[in-house]
């Protein structure tokens, strides 16, 4: 598995509707590919998410595919791939603790 983050870089943004249509901005907190699967996931959290550390941020995490430089974002929808994400969300933020 590899898997791409920013640490000191400007954050990336994507703006994601929901089930009303209604747009909301979501900072990409990293991104990576399943090479037995050859699958893309996407962990985001809301744009507007407190900065304090006494308060868990909410995150959410997508299957994605960008062709051409437009990304479609799918729902995880296996306990497989659930578990996938949430390792790769585990190794975030330890790395993001040292």
């Amino acid at each position: 598995m590899s898997h791409n983050h920013n640490h000191d870089e400007e954050q990336e943004r994507i703006i994601i509707p929901d089930e009303n249509g209604e747009e909301h901005l979501f900072d990409i907190l990293f991104t990576f590919d399943v090479e037995e699967t050859g699958k893309s996931y996407m962990v985001v959290q809301p744009a507007e998410s407190p900065e304090d550390d006494e308060e868990e941020a909410e995150v959410f995490g997508f299957r994605y595919e960008d062709v051409d430089g437009e990304f479609s974002l799918f729902p995880i929808e296996t306990d497989e791939e659930w578990d996938i994400v949430e390792e790769m969300l585990n190794t975030f933020v330890d790395e993001e603790e040292l």
